[in-house]
């Protein structure tokens, strides 16, 4: 099967490895299955699906039933090359795919992938979810995989919480006394869902002093950074804050993301400071 760029919606940049070139100085050809499956990881990520946890939800998991490659041409050491994805069709139980590895728009590689949606314990077959088939289909027809809403505590809160405990409470083990507040019930929250209507991002927005704003419990999912969901979040708390008519935003930035924020303007105030034993930095952003 002949294919161009053009084909996919969905490209996974890869470079090669000088560990994937055998003796006769290519790739060795059983790493192009790798190099799919490396991309099939990213295609995921770009559906805004964190796998394991989307799997869990589904009661469900993915078990390659096929995979067949078609050699064009070889890829060389140092090569970065271009993996497509494509969703051809959606049985019962299976996904098929069309896969392609390309190097300067040169097809190297064709592929076929088929998964089977199965039980993870017994492994037999299931049927493919409804909401599932929706979200792949409508990423093949296009369509955006988020949408970033903004509301109140009431409203989203119990949507958030998920996120807040599985990022500040058991990946950064802090305290919930110190996750969860009385200012949540006046604060503007702002969420990216995914398909599934799972909140994989969030924030919210206080009042720290008549026309400032400030901006705090920032979480992304562990599976999803990178993805830009923080910034979605953070430009959704911004315009929010500059509508209400404030004239700057503070935040407390953890360390580790300062570098985040002063991408999108924001300026560090003092020296570092720890709070809920986690370096953070003040930050600002001002507007005239």
């Amino acid at each position: 099967m002949n294919s161009s760029l053009q084909d996919f919606r969905f490209l996974h940049p890869l470079r090669v490895r000088w560990s994937e070139v055998d003796m006769q100085k290519i790739v060795f050809n059983a790493h192009y299955l790798m190099y799919l499956d490396t991309a099939m990881g990213a295609y995921w990520r770009e559906l805004a699906l964190p796998y394991t946890d989307t799997m869990a939800s589904l009661e469900g998991d993915l078990f390659v039933k096929k995979a067949t490659l078609d050699y064009h041409a070889p890829a060389l050491y140092d090569e970065l090359l271009q993996v497509g994805l494509r969703l051809e069709s959606i049985g019962n139980s299976s996904l098929r795919y069309a896969g392609a590895v390309f190097h300067n728009g040169a097809l190297l590689v064709s592929a076929e992938l088929i998964y089977v949606f199965a039980d993870p314990a017994s492994r037999t077959s299931r049927q493919v979810p409804t909401a599932l088939r929706k979200v792949l289909s409508d990423f093949e027809a296009g369509a955006p995989m988020i949408k970033t809403i903004t509301g109140s505590w009431q409203a989203l809160g119990e949507s958030i919480t998920p996120l807040r405990n599985s990022v500040f409470v058991n990946e950064q083990k802090i305290s919930p006394a110190l996750v969860y507040d009385d200012a949540d019930e006046s604060a503007i929250h702002a969420a990216v869902v995914n398909g599934l209507g799972r909140v994989v991002s969030s924030g919210r927005l206080l009042v720290h002093a008549p026309g400032t704003g400030r901006i705090g419990r920032m979480a992304t999912d562990p599976a999803l950074r990178g993805q830009g969901l923080a910034r979605e979040v953070l430009h959704a708390l911004m315009n929010a804050s500059k509508q209400r008519g404030d004239r700057a935003i503070v935040l407390h930035a953890q360390a580790s993301a300062s570098g985040f924020y002063r991408k999108e303007g924001f300026e560090p105030v003092g020296p570092e400071f720890e709070e809920a034993g986690i370096a953070h930095q003040e930050m600002e952003i001002r507007w005239t």
